[in-house]
Protein backbone atom coordinates (compact mmCIF):
# COMPACT_ATOMS: atom_id res chain seq x y z
CA UNK A 1 0.00 0.00 0.00
CA UNK A 2 1.46 3.58 -0.99
CA UNK A 3 2.12 5.93 2.20
CA UNK A 4 -0.40 9.02 2.01
CA UNK A 5 2.95 11.69 1.42
CA UNK A 6 4.87 9.48 -0.63
CA UNK A 7 5.54 12.69 -2.85
CA UNK A 8 7.09 10.37 -5.47
CA UNK A 9 4.64 7.97 -6.21
CA UNK A 10 1.38 9.77 -6.05
CA UNK A 11 0.59 12.48 -8.81
CA UNK A 12 -0.64 15.86 -8.24
CA UNK A 13 -4.02 16.90 -9.79
CA UNK A 14 -4.25 19.92 -11.80
CA UNK A 15 -7.97 21.89 -11.88
CA UNK A 16 -7.33 23.34 -14.75
CA UNK A 17 -8.28 26.95 -15.93
CA UNK A 18 -11.35 26.08 -18.08
CA UNK A 19 -14.11 23.11 -17.85
CA UNK A 20 -15.95 21.72 -21.17
CA UNK A 21 -18.97 24.87 -21.36
CA UNK A 22 -18.83 26.67 -24.80
CA UNK A 23 -17.60 29.39 -23.56
CA UNK A 24 -14.90 27.90 -22.09
CA UNK A 25 -14.08 26.07 -25.04
CA UNK A 26 -13.88 29.51 -26.83
CA UNK A 27 -11.52 30.55 -24.54
CA UNK A 28 -9.58 27.83 -24.63
CA UNK A 29 -9.44 27.90 -28.15
CA UNK A 30 -7.78 31.66 -28.58
CA UNK A 31 -5.59 30.88 -25.73
CA UNK A 32 -4.27 27.84 -28.02
CA UNK A 33 -4.54 30.60 -30.62
CA UNK A 34 -2.37 33.22 -28.65
CA UNK A 35 0.46 30.54 -27.48
CA UNK A 36 0.65 29.13 -31.26
CA UNK A 37 1.03 33.31 -32.32
CA UNK A 38 3.33 34.17 -29.48
CA UNK A 39 5.65 30.60 -30.82
CA UNK A 40 5.86 32.20 -34.35
CA UNK A 41 6.18 35.58 -33.31
CA UNK A 42 9.14 35.14 -30.60
CA UNK A 43 10.56 33.08 -32.95
CA UNK A 44 10.70 35.30 -36.13
CA UNK A 45 12.04 37.61 -33.95
CA UNK A 46 15.52 35.63 -33.46
CA UNK A 47 15.55 34.24 -36.85
CA UNK A 48 15.66 38.23 -37.93
CA UNK A 49 18.28 39.33 -35.44
CA UNK A 50 20.22 36.39 -36.32
CA UNK A 51 19.77 36.80 -40.00
CA UNK A 52 19.59 40.38 -40.51
CA UNK A 53 23.69 42.16 -39.85
CA UNK A 54 22.11 45.48 -38.95
CA UNK A 55 20.19 43.77 -35.58
CA UNK A 56 23.61 42.15 -35.10
CA UNK A 57 24.16 44.85 -31.68
CA UNK A 58 23.51 44.42 -28.17
CA UNK A 59 20.37 46.06 -27.73
CA UNK A 60 19.01 42.95 -30.21
CA UNK A 61 21.17 40.26 -29.12
CA UNK A 62 19.33 40.89 -25.31
CA UNK A 63 15.91 40.59 -27.01
CA UNK A 64 16.41 37.47 -28.81
CA UNK A 65 17.21 36.28 -25.02
CA UNK A 66 13.71 37.97 -24.37
CA UNK A 67 11.94 36.14 -27.21
CA UNK A 68 13.79 32.43 -26.05
CA UNK A 69 12.96 33.20 -22.47
CA UNK A 70 9.63 34.06 -23.43
CA UNK A 71 9.05 30.72 -25.92
CA UNK A 72 10.31 28.06 -23.07
CA UNK A 73 8.32 29.69 -20.39
CA UNK A 74 5.01 29.54 -22.23
CA UNK A 75 6.00 25.92 -23.98
CA UNK A 76 7.08 24.41 -20.45
CA UNK A 77 3.06 25.65 -19.33
CA UNK A 78 1.18 25.88 -22.20
CA UNK A 79 1.26 22.04 -23.87
CA UNK A 80 0.20 20.47 -20.63
CA UNK A 81 -2.13 22.22 -19.94
CA UNK A 82 -3.41 22.09 -23.77
CA UNK A 83 -2.97 18.37 -23.54
CA UNK A 84 -4.71 17.70 -20.16
CA UNK A 85 -7.56 19.76 -21.35
CA UNK A 86 -7.70 18.08 -24.47
CA UNK A 87 -7.67 14.65 -23.33
CA UNK A 88 -9.78 15.23 -19.80
CA UNK A 89 -6.87 14.12 -17.73
CA UNK A 90 -5.61 16.24 -14.92
CA UNK A 91 -2.63 14.72 -12.98
CA UNK A 92 1.23 15.71 -13.05
CA UNK A 93 3.85 13.44 -11.99
CA UNK A 94 5.87 15.09 -8.80
CA UNK A 95 8.97 15.19 -11.56
CA UNK A 96 6.62 16.65 -14.33
CA UNK A 97 5.66 18.86 -11.63
CA UNK A 98 8.87 20.22 -10.29
CA UNK A 99 10.42 21.01 -14.04
CA UNK A 100 7.52 23.54 -14.42
CA UNK A 101 8.39 25.04 -11.15
CA UNK A 102 12.01 24.55 -12.28
CA UNK A 103 11.55 25.91 -15.51
CA UNK A 104 9.13 29.03 -14.96
CA UNK A 105 10.88 30.41 -11.96
CA UNK A 106 15.03 30.07 -13.90
CA UNK A 107 12.75 31.61 -16.66
CA UNK A 108 11.11 34.67 -14.69
CA UNK A 109 14.05 34.95 -12.72
CA UNK A 110 15.96 35.28 -15.57
CA UNK A 111 14.11 37.57 -17.37
CA UNK A 112 13.39 40.00 -14.58
CA UNK A 113 17.63 39.88 -14.81
CA UNK A 114 17.37 40.69 -18.51
CA UNK A 115 15.22 43.76 -18.46
CA UNK A 116 17.28 44.89 -15.88
CA UNK A 117 20.23 44.70 -18.54
CA UNK A 118 17.94 45.77 -21.40
CA UNK A 119 17.77 49.34 -19.35
CA UNK A 120 21.20 49.41 -18.88
CA UNK A 121 22.09 49.27 -22.51
CA UNK A 122 19.45 51.78 -22.86
CA UNK A 123 21.33 53.95 -20.43
CA UNK A 124 24.47 53.55 -22.29
CA UNK A 125 23.03 54.36 -25.80
CA UNK A 126 21.18 57.42 -24.95
CA UNK A 127 23.51 59.01 -22.09
CA UNK A 128 26.76 57.95 -23.73
CA UNK A 129 26.28 57.08 -27.26
CA UNK A 130 30.12 58.33 -27.77
CA UNK A 131 31.19 55.64 -25.32
CA UNK A 132 28.70 52.95 -26.01
CA UNK A 133 30.89 50.84 -28.07
CA UNK A 134 33.11 50.66 -25.31
CA UNK A 135 30.79 50.38 -21.99
CA UNK A 136 28.36 47.48 -23.96
CA UNK A 137 30.59 45.55 -26.09
CA UNK A 138 30.23 42.05 -26.30
CA UNK A 139 32.26 40.62 -23.41
CA UNK A 140 29.91 42.36 -21.04
CA UNK A 141 27.03 41.78 -23.00
CA UNK A 142 27.41 37.98 -23.12
CA UNK A 143 28.58 38.52 -18.79
CA UNK A 144 25.26 39.73 -18.59
CA UNK A 145 23.32 37.50 -20.08
CA UNK A 146 24.81 34.06 -18.75
CA UNK A 147 24.32 35.77 -15.56
CA UNK A 148 20.80 36.14 -15.87
CA UNK A 149 20.17 32.37 -16.70
CA UNK A 150 22.69 31.45 -14.08
CA UNK A 151 20.73 33.74 -11.40
CA UNK A 152 17.84 32.13 -12.38
CA UNK A 153 18.41 28.94 -12.16
CA UNK A 154 20.45 28.36 -8.61
CA UNK A 155 18.26 30.31 -6.94
CA UNK A 156 15.06 28.43 -8.72
CA UNK A 157 17.21 24.84 -8.35
CA UNK A 158 16.52 25.63 -3.92
CA UNK A 159 13.00 26.77 -4.99
CA UNK A 160 11.37 23.73 -6.55
CA UNK A 161 13.50 21.39 -4.44
CA UNK A 162 12.06 22.24 -1.34
CA UNK A 163 8.64 22.67 -2.16
CA UNK A 164 8.63 18.95 -3.29
CA UNK A 165 10.09 17.76 -0.17
CA UNK A 166 6.86 18.85 1.94
CA UNK A 167 4.33 16.08 2.37
CA UNK A 168 1.13 16.39 1.04
CA UNK A 169 -0.98 14.10 2.80
CA UNK A 170 -4.38 15.33 2.09
CA UNK A 171 -5.66 17.02 -0.84
CA UNK A 172 -3.53 16.61 -4.06
CA UNK A 173 -5.54 19.00 -6.01
CA UNK A 174 -3.47 22.30 -7.00
CA UNK A 175 -6.01 24.82 -7.93
CA UNK A 176 -4.45 26.27 -10.75
CA UNK A 177 -3.27 25.05 -14.62
CA UNK A 178 0.15 24.61 -13.45
CA UNK A 179 2.87 23.77 -11.15
CA UNK A 180 3.93 27.17 -9.01
CA UNK A 181 5.28 27.11 -5.55
CA UNK A 182 2.19 29.61 -3.89
CA UNK A 183 -0.12 27.29 -5.24
CA UNK A 184 1.50 23.90 -4.31
CA UNK A 185 2.65 24.98 -0.98
CA UNK A 186 -0.92 25.55 0.21
CA UNK A 187 -1.35 22.07 -0.09
CA UNK A 188 1.54 21.24 2.14
CA UNK A 189 0.78 19.44 5.92
CA UNK A 190 3.75 20.74 7.56
CA UNK A 191 4.83 23.82 9.13
CA UNK A 192 6.03 26.30 5.84
CA UNK A 193 6.72 29.28 7.56
CA UNK A 194 10.18 29.71 7.26
CA UNK A 195 10.19 28.60 3.47
CA UNK A 196 7.43 31.09 2.84
CA UNK A 197 9.89 33.78 4.42
CA UNK A 198 12.42 32.63 2.02
CA UNK A 199 10.36 32.64 -0.55
CA UNK A 200 9.71 36.06 0.33
CA UNK A 201 13.37 37.18 0.89
CA UNK A 202 14.14 35.67 -2.79
CA UNK A 203 11.24 37.81 -4.36
CA UNK A 204 12.63 40.99 -2.92
CA UNK A 205 16.18 40.03 -4.79
CA UNK A 206 15.07 38.32 -7.68
CA UNK A 207 12.14 40.78 -8.58
CA UNK A 208 12.72 44.21 -6.19
CA UNK A 209 16.61 45.02 -6.73
CA UNK A 210 16.23 44.30 -10.70
CA UNK A 211 13.21 46.88 -10.90
CA UNK A 212 14.97 49.23 -9.08
CA UNK A 213 17.79 49.11 -11.29
CA UNK A 214 15.47 49.64 -14.27
CA UNK A 215 14.12 52.63 -12.78
CA UNK A 216 17.00 54.02 -12.11
CA UNK A 217 18.25 53.75 -15.46
CA UNK A 218 15.31 55.22 -17.06
CA UNK A 219 15.23 58.45 -14.40
CA UNK A 220 18.68 58.79 -15.89
CA UNK A 221 17.75 58.52 -19.60
CA UNK A 222 14.17 60.70 -19.09
CA UNK A 223 16.58 63.46 -17.26
CA UNK A 224 18.92 63.14 -20.57
CA UNK A 225 16.34 63.01 -22.87
CA UNK A 226 14.39 65.79 -21.39
CA UNK A 227 18.10 67.74 -22.30
CA UNK A 228 17.67 66.68 -26.08
CA UNK A 229 17.68 69.74 -28.03
CA UNK A 230 16.31 67.76 -31.26
CA UNK A 231 12.83 66.86 -31.42
CA UNK A 232 13.28 63.66 -33.70
CA UNK A 233 15.85 62.41 -31.43
CA UNK A 234 13.55 62.82 -28.59
CA UNK A 235 10.52 61.11 -30.04
CA UNK A 236 13.62 58.04 -31.44
CA UNK A 237 14.40 57.71 -27.51
CA UNK A 238 10.88 57.86 -26.37
CA UNK A 239 9.55 55.07 -28.89
CA UNK A 240 12.43 52.84 -27.45
CA UNK A 241 11.99 53.36 -24.43
CA UNK A 242 8.29 53.24 -24.29
CA UNK A 243 8.01 50.01 -25.68
CA UNK A 244 10.51 48.45 -23.21
CA UNK A 245 9.06 50.23 -20.22
CA UNK A 246 5.70 48.55 -21.53
CA UNK A 247 7.16 45.12 -21.33
CA UNK A 248 8.97 45.79 -18.10
CA UNK A 249 5.53 47.15 -16.49
CA UNK A 250 3.39 44.16 -17.79
CA UNK A 251 5.83 41.80 -16.33
CA UNK A 252 6.73 42.87 -12.99
CA UNK A 253 3.33 44.25 -12.02
CA UNK A 254 1.57 40.70 -13.02
CA UNK A 255 4.71 38.81 -11.10
CA UNK A 256 4.96 40.81 -7.77
CA UNK A 257 0.70 40.34 -7.79
CA UNK A 258 1.07 36.93 -6.95
CA UNK A 259 4.65 36.85 -5.23
CA UNK A 260 4.90 39.72 -2.91
CA UNK A 261 1.24 40.27 -1.69
CA UNK A 262 0.33 39.25 2.31
CA UNK A 263 -1.22 36.25 2.40
CA UNK A 264 -5.06 37.81 3.52
CA UNK A 265 -5.05 39.27 0.37
CA UNK A 266 -4.43 36.33 -2.06
CA UNK A 267 -7.69 34.42 -3.96
CA UNK A 268 -7.02 31.41 -5.77
CA UNK A 269 -9.07 32.39 -8.89
CA UNK A 270 -7.40 35.89 -9.19
CA UNK A 271 -3.88 34.16 -8.57
CA UNK A 272 -5.19 31.76 -12.06
CA UNK A 273 -5.86 34.55 -14.44
CA UNK A 274 -3.11 37.16 -13.28
CA UNK A 275 -0.43 33.84 -13.93
CA UNK A 276 -2.41 33.21 -17.17
CA UNK A 277 -1.09 36.97 -17.64
CA UNK A 278 2.26 36.58 -17.56
CA UNK A 279 2.85 33.02 -18.84
CA UNK A 280 0.59 32.91 -21.58
CA UNK A 281 -0.53 36.75 -22.76
CA UNK A 282 2.80 38.59 -21.91
CA UNK A 283 4.93 36.35 -24.30
CA UNK A 284 2.81 36.90 -27.05
CA UNK A 285 3.11 40.93 -26.64
CA UNK A 286 7.04 41.10 -26.58
CA UNK A 287 7.54 40.50 -30.29
CA UNK A 288 4.51 42.63 -30.88
CA UNK A 289 5.25 46.12 -29.29
CA UNK A 290 8.94 45.79 -30.34
CA UNK A 291 8.29 45.07 -34.13
CA UNK A 292 5.09 46.86 -34.32
CA UNK A 293 7.41 50.11 -33.02
CA UNK A 294 10.34 49.42 -34.47
CA UNK A 295 11.80 50.46 -38.09
CA UNK A 296 14.71 48.43 -38.02
CA UNK A 297 12.82 45.45 -37.23
CA UNK A 298 10.33 46.39 -39.71
CA UNK A 299 12.71 46.86 -42.08
CA UNK A 300 14.47 43.41 -41.69
CA UNK A 301 11.17 41.27 -41.51
CA UNK A 302 10.57 43.30 -45.14
CA UNK A 303 14.17 42.65 -46.40
CA UNK A 304 13.56 38.53 -45.27
CA UNK A 305 10.58 38.39 -46.87
CA UNK A 306 11.37 39.88 -50.10
CA UNK A 307 14.70 37.54 -49.41
CA UNK A 308 12.20 34.21 -49.40
CA UNK A 309 10.19 35.68 -52.06
CA UNK A 310 13.49 35.85 -54.29
CA UNK A 311 14.74 32.55 -53.37
CA UNK A 312 10.99 31.13 -54.00
CA UNK A 313 10.59 32.44 -57.68
CA UNK A 314 14.27 31.21 -58.42
CA UNK A 315 13.44 27.56 -57.51
CA UNK A 316 9.70 27.90 -59.51
CA UNK A 317 11.57 29.23 -62.82
CA UNK A 318 14.92 26.01 -62.59
CA UNK A 319 11.71 23.38 -62.15
CA UNK A 320 10.10 25.17 -65.26
CA UNK A 321 13.48 24.67 -66.99
CA UNK A 322 13.80 21.14 -66.15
Amino acid sequence: MEEANDTTEINFILLGLFNHTPTHVFLFSMVLMIFLTSLMGNALMILLIHEDPQLHTPMYFLLSQLSLMDMMLSSSIVPKMATNYLMGTKSISPAGCGTQIFLFLTLGGGECFLLAAMAYDRYVAICHPLRYPILMNQKLCLHMTTGSWLLGGVDRLMQAGATLSFPYCHSREINHFFCEAPSLVRLACADTTFFEFFMYVCCILMLLIPLSLILASYSLILAAVLRMRSTAAQKKAFATCSSHLAVVGLFYGAIIFIYMRPKSYRSVAHDKVVSAFYTIFTPVLNPLIYSVRNKEVKGALRKWLGTCKWNLKTKQNKTMHK
